[in-house]
């Protein structure tokens, strides 16, 4: 692999957005729109089942999910770009350079990572309004599981856009992986008590793994009482998507781009 220009490709991606603070504003106010609008609106009527043997209100059990979603936001339409630029030519000129598409796709996934993060981040300032107290280890546990969802979203943004040929057409596809998979990762509503059909699509799910790692994270070290799994097994499994999906994605790019 290319280091020099993989730098290259993720400051790119970091440029690009200084330059639209739009992407700034949309990707983190609308999660936080759904975090305030559904907590008001279910803080009233949430309960947890008796066997999650936690105490815990909407806002506080939604907000690991929004974290999630911002990731996930973030990290699908940093990719939107790779359909742009095969418009203006620069994805041409970047496929014919001395590079690896292996390079080329770890640079791009980085920097649409680095921004998802950088946004979580953000929102964590939110910590506080829900009465938990983040610790050191726990932030790094956030963080880890952060950068794992970043790579895997960035990565399958990447997978689908390099086959489209309008942003209409990816706006399109992305919506049908974007919101079922964060309705059903665990994020809007508790395992426990779900009916045994949305328990295994949960447990199928990789951002269920992802999302209960960073509510572990949140909850270190006391604990919560909402975990399904153990958090090593969590993030494990978040690791590993992450991995396959930048195999996958580079595995994609390597095909010819106007097959």
């Amino acid at each position: 692999m290319n280091v020099i220009a993989i730098t290259a490709l993720w400051k790119r991606e970091l440029v690009k957005f200084r330059r639209d603070r739009s992407r700034l504003i949309g990707a983190l106010l609308q999660p936080l729109g759904f975090w305030l609008l559904l907590g008001l609106g279910f803080q009233g009527t949430f309960r947890l089942p008796p066997e999650a043997g936690a105490d815990v209100g909407f806002f506080e059990f939604l907000f690991p999910g929004i974290l999630a979603l911002i990731i996930l936001f973030t990290a699908i339409f940093s990719t939107i770009s790779i359909v742009e630029e095969r418009r203006s030519g620069f994805l041409q000129s970047a496929l014919v350079a001395p590079i690896s598409r292996a390079s080329l796709v770890l640079g791009n996934t980085l920097g649409g990572t680095s921004l998802a993060i950088f946004e979580a981040a953000l929102f964590l300032l939110f910590v506080p309004l829900i009465g938990i107290s983040l610790t050191l280890p726990g932030l790094g546990i956030i963080l880890l599981a952060a950068l794992c969802l970043g790579l895997t979203f960035t990565s399958l943004g990447v997978i689908i856009a390099w086959r489209m040929e309008s942003t209409r057409g990816f706006h399109a596809v992305m919506n049908l992986f974007l919101l079922p998979l964060w309705f059903l990762s665990g994020s809007f509503f508790p395992v426990a008590g779900a009916p045994p059909v949305l328990q295994w699509i949960v447990r199928l799910n990789p951002v269920s793994y992802a999302v209960a790692a960073i509510r572990d994270g949140l909850y270190l070290p006391t604990g919560h009482g909402l975990a399904t799994v153990p958090l090593s097994i969590s993030l494990g499994i978040s690791i590993v998507t992450a991995v396959v999906m930048l195999a996958v994605a580079t595995r994609v790019v390597r095909r010819p781009l106007f097959a």
